[in-house]
């Protein structure tokens, strides 16, 4: 057996006790966060409103396969997929899923415009790279829409760039955030102010701190998390204010798309959703946003239907990763190209006897 299950038992057992001497302290200074966070006014809930009797709710979600220095070429493979449901008197549902696959030297990197260099799109990028298709895709569907009202919907965060990212030029930057992220809200801003369209990204299980370090002038809270205190001032359905995101690429970046955020108390868990500034400031769209996300939150017992639906679209699963290595491996055999992967890969793939 690889992996001694009696040493992992006992390391596991300590951690637990571990855990329960805390509690106490725990709870005391989750209850002194708590009064801080009353007496700076930020613990009223808004309750939802009833949602429409006709409403479209439009999801996206992407998967995606690296470049993998094991496989014979390097190329890669993003699927993004599209939901559509409407619900009333003309019930509607569309699925569908977009595969795009990455070969050649100019979709596998960001090229700087002066011709000095380029940056692979590959690991994190890559990653944000879907994440911007996403949204993209969502702009698509908004665009196909009906005059009734409309939730558009991603699952994460609207930050797209974080600390690891400092590093990279400022024409990567340029290129996924200006020309792509903030470049597809553009299209749905531009959309909601003729529709009754709102956007918004939904998180489940948050491990922000955001509103705990903003007490933490008093005293501090560590350890704590926003949801820890929201899952206490919150009644069921409810939402908190909507709060200004602090991140540096936001506020430095984003412009007429600066992201806010507030705390949804579903029946199941505290959600963190954040939503683009012009949703937030306008209180037609944000009682949308709350009311629709908790109505799916509601039909999905406890997850937003659409998100699931989108999931499950998008997914690559270990078998049809496989599946595209094989059709890779073919594809260049079938035309007399070299056929080759590292010995570390074939090894996960056949087995001694």
């Amino acid at each position: 057996m690889p992996l001694d299950l009696h040493r992992v038992a006992t390391q596991i057992e300590a951690m637990g006790a571990d855990l329960q001497a805390q509690g106490a302290e725990r709870l005391e200074r989750l209850e002194q966060a708590i009064a801080v966070l009353k007496s700076s006014g930020a613990a009223d809930g808004y309750p939802p409103a009833t949602p429409p009797q006709e409403y479209r709710v439009l999801a996206t979600d992407g998967s995606h396969i690296d470049v993998d220095r094991h496989m014979p070429v390097r190329c890669s493979l993003i699927n993004i997929s599209k939901v559509s449901l409407q619900y009333g008197t003309r019930p509607d549902a569309r699925l569908e899923s977009h595969p795009h696959l990455y070969a050649t030297p100019e979709e596998l990197s960001v090229p700087d415009p002066r011709g000095t260099g380029t940056v692979a799109l590959e690991g994190r990028l890559m990653g944000i790279k879907r994440s911007v298709e996403e949204v993209v895709a969502l702009a698509e569907m908004a665009e196909e829409v009906e005059d009734i009202p409309t939730l558009a919907l991603v699952d994460g965060s609207l930050v797209l760039w974080g600390r690891e990212e400092q590093s990279y030029p400022e024409y990567v930057r340029e290129s996924l955030l200006n020309n792509g992220l903030l470049l597809a809200l553009s299209r749905i801003k531009n959309l909601s102010r003729e529709k009754p369209v709102a956007m918004a990204a939904y998180i489940s299980l948050p491990r922000s701190a955001d509103i705990v370090r903003s007490l933490q002038s008093e005293r501090e809270f560590d350890g704590l998390l926003d949801r820890d205190l929201f899952t206490r001032v919150l009644q069921a359905g409810e939402r908190s204010d909507a709060f200004a995101s602090t991140s540096p690429i936001v506020v430095e970046r984003y412009g007429d798309h600066q992201v806010y955020f507030f705390y949804l108390k579903t029946e199941h868990e505290i959600a963190r959703v954040e939503v683009p500034v012009w949703v937030a400031e306008d209180e037609a769209l944000l009682s949308l946003a709350h009311t629709l996300i908790l109505d799916q939150c509601r039909k999905g017992m406890g997850y937003p239907t659409a998100i699931m639906e989108a999931h499950e679209q998008a997914v690559i699963g270990g078998r049809e990763r496989e599946l595209f290595r094989q059709m890779v491996e073919n594809a260049l055999a079938e035309r007399g190209l070299p056929v080759y992967t590292s010995e570390k890969a074939l090894s996960k793939r056949v087995r001694p006897v």
